[in-house]
């Protein structure tokens, strides 16, 4: 899928009220924050525009907030780190309403080259659309503070939201311009030309806990790569479909003639798929998750019914780390097992190492990868980290973003 859609570089924006949706959804511990990965990304569209003389305004969502607004989930942190990696104030709109009086009067305020940031979009309760109306009641009043419109939330593109597409109508519709700013492009531009046109040999890597959540991911990839490599929760559900005792792990039963399937499709095509040869295995899951576990390793027939899968083993490591090694391009998305304890992270590791090291394209999509491949210390070490776990997911899946569809074609 190549980006054909009106970026930042493509209108001028001297002059301009420019409405940027990021996305902040940054994790935080009492009120600071902890990762700035998604600040940091944000950063290179919001000096362009601020660079050219837009009058920017920006908007995110934070959290789920699921009991309605509350300063634990303002974006108010999130504008003072702003300020400081802009060198400028970010004039913070903290009025709960998002678009209301306050963000009117800020956004008249404005001079070229400032940068305003609205609060929560989801604290207006509307955020997803539902009912119809009131979330086009939303979209229509953020594009009212506006004359153009940037979407560079690559993690919130798969939504539909007022502030991600709904939006769009209403700029469009006073003739402004709709574009998508540096790190969405990015995104489809890694992304798009790793499922549609990688160079060669491609391997996938899929991880994570269910078959279920990643189905269309599975079977879209089959086509796409020459290696697919399964590991993490949902490879015990390839292992039972083979008619190997699993034990106590983790099953998806439902599933299994889907996995039959897709390892008939794979022989069909001619593709490698790759199943652990072996697995580390303990009595349960650790309790707490980071703690100390007693584990052994054991060929991926002979799991003994009492016992749990929880990572690849040594021999499935090294399976896969030599199947990277030939590789062009790589896409990577879901851990090899329980990464956030030590004991059960080296599966994970064994994989990030061998992406680090190779001369390939390395992509990861996101989410729990992302996390593990930060966490671990690799990240620099690869050509693309996806912001966006889901998006990302929906992409390789070859499914269309209406974060990215609702922007302006060139």
């Amino acid at each position: 899928m190549a980006l054909n859609k009106k970026t930042v570089d493509d209108f001028s924006a001297k002059g301009k009220r420019v409405l940027v949706r990021c996305d902040f959804n940054v994790p935080l511990k009492n009120g600071e924050i902890t990762d700035e990965t998604r600040i940091n990304a944000a950063l290179p569209t919001i000096n362009k525009l601020a660079a050219d003389g837009g009058k920017v305004i920006l908007c995110s969502h934070l959290g789920k907030v699921k009991n309605g607004p509350n300063e634990g989930e303002s974006l108010a942190p999130v504008a003072k780190r702003l300020s400081e990696k802009l060198g400028k104030e970010v004039v913070f709109v903290s009025d709960y309403n998002v678009t209301g009086e306050a963000a009117t009067k800020a956004v008249e305020a404005m001079n070229e080259g400032d940068v305003i940031l609205l609060q929560n979009t989801r604290f207006r309760g509307k955020e997803e659309t539902k009912p119809q109306e009131a979330g086009d009641a939303f979209a229509k009043e953020l594009a009212d503070l506006c004359d153009d419109y940037v979407c560079d939330a690559f993690g919130s593109s798969h939504r539909a939201h007022a502030s991600v597409a709904g939006v769009t109508e209403f700029v469009r519709a006073k003739g402004g311009n709709c574009a998508v700013g540096y790190l969405m492009q990015k995104e489809i531009d890694f992304l798009g030309n790793a499922v549609e046109n990688p160079v060669r040999p491609f391997v996938a890597i899929l991880g994570g806990a269910k078959v279920a959540d990643k189905l269309n991911v599975i079977n879209n990839l089959l086509e796409k790569c020459d290696t697919l490599i399964i590991g993490g929760g949902m490879a015990f559900t390839f292992l039972k479909a083979q008619g190997y005792e699993i034990g106590k792990s983790l099953v998806d039963d439902e599933k299994l003639d889907y996995c039959k399937e897709m390892m008939a499709k794979a022989k069909e095509l001619g593709k490698e798929l790759l199943l652990p040869v072996d697995t580390t295995i303990a009595a349960g899951f650790p309790d707490p998750i980071d703690g100390s576990i007693e584990v052994s390793v054991v060929d991926a027939d002979k799991i003994p019914a009492d016992m749990e899968g929880l990572d690849i083993g040594t021999k499935t490591a090294e399976l896969y780390a030599n199947a990277v090694k030939s590789a062009k391009t790589v896409v990577w998305n879901g851990p090899m097992g329980v990464f956030e304890n030590p004991t059960l992270a080296k599966g994970t590791i064994a994989v990030a190492k061998s992406l680090a090291e190779t001369e390939a394209t390395t992509i990861i999509g996101g989410g729990d990868s992302a996390a593990a491949v930060n966490q671990l210390g690799f990240a620099d070490k690869m050509s693309h980290i996806s912001t966006g776990g889901g998006a990302s997911l929906e992409f390789l899946e070859g499914k269309s973003l209406p974060g990215v569809a609702a922007a302006d074609d060139k």
